[in-house]
């Protein structure tokens, strides 16, 4: 279990291992959460890594989430995989849940595309829905970037645009290209483990937010830190609590049977989000996008008069 009795190594020292031992650099970052899982197994892999292997990432015990990097190529294009994340209820410190963000940028990285399972909150949204995050809200409690600054880091990261709005109009055209229902929303991360009570729930509406898990929001905020671009999907496992009728039970396992059943839909939008941005040059990373373009909401969108909905662990 998590705490660590040593400091943690410098990200690009352990970004320095990983590259001396693959002939590929990867400028795409994928983070799989739960109902992503395939997405590893669809990379023609050059070089793969325990978690365990890596001097620095944090080995996690949420189901789902196996703990290995797999560099390699999906679509002709260099890619590396986190499969599976560290989260902050199981115990690891700000730093630990963000230090694979770290090292992805230091290997070169400059565009991260984050996934999660999530518990809706709007009304509209029904479980195995897709959404595209637009932005998201902070309630975990925490900020990974408090604390002392790297060299060379701003501490106060503008958030404006946290969610690329160029990637965000990718991902939409890579569901249109497979006829796949895609959602818009804001994302809200709470600490957990334990599930959001029905009051919350309301507040969490009130608030704006669509959706609801317990990840995603520090890894970034550190890309972001770091330049890198971003771009999030979620799957909607569950119906947030007091959302699902009287009998309703909010279960990690119904999490994970959805995200299961969403699992080959979920790789097969990936895919073809990942053939799209490879299709032409990477554009250079920005730390802030001031646009005054207003975010949309992808195919069928639902009224927002009262925001959210959701309920989800192991993102």
């Amino acid at each position: 279990m998590p705490r660590r009795s040593q400091p943690l190594p410098r990200p690009s020292a352990t970004a320095s291992l990983i590259l001396r031992r693959t002939a590929l650099k990867p400028r795409l970052a994928i983070i799989l959460g739960s109902g992503f899982g395939p997405v590893a197994q669809a990379v023609e892999v050059e070089r793969e890594f325990s978690y365990r292997d890596l001097p620095g990432f944090p080995v996690g015990s949420a189901p789902g989430h196996e703990g290995r990097l797999r560099i390699g190529t999906w679509h002709s294009v260099p890619v590396a995989v986190l499969s599976g994340r560290a989260h902050y209820y199981e115990g690891f410190e700000p730093a630990e849940v963000v230090f694979a963000t770290r090292v992805l940028a230091a290997m070169g990285v400059e565009t991260l595309l984050v996934t999660n399972a999530a518990g809706g909150i709007h009304p509209g949204f029904r479980v195995g829905d897709f959404m595209i995050l637009n932005d998201h809200i902070n309630f975990l409690g925490m900020n990974p970037l408090r604390g002392p600054v790297g060299e060379g880091e701003q501490r106060f990261v503008d958030m404006t645009r946290a969610y690329d709005p160029d990637l965000q109009q990718h991902l939409k055209a890579a569901a249109r290209s497979i006829r796949l229902p895609v959602r818009e929303g804001v994302y809200l991360a709470v600490s957990g483990p334990s599930f959001e009570t029905p009051a919350e729930i309301r507040a969490f509406r009130h608030w704006g937010a669509d959706a609801v898990g317990m990840s995603t929001v520090p890894e970034v905020i550190v890309a972001r830190q770091l330049g890198l671009r971003v771009a999030g999907c979620s799957c909607i496992t569950n119906a947030a609590a007091g959302l699902g009728g009287q009998a309703q039970v909010v279960s990690a396992q119904e999490v994970l049977e959805v995200a299961k059943t969403r699992e080959q839909r979920a790789c097969e939008w990936i895919g073809a989000f990942v053939r799209r941005i490879g299709s032409g040059p990477t554009e250079t990373p920005k730390v802030a996008r001031p646009k005054s373009t207003k975010p949309k909401s992808a195919g069928s969108k639902p009224s927002r008069k009262s925001a959210p909905k959701k309920a989800s662990p192991s993102s």
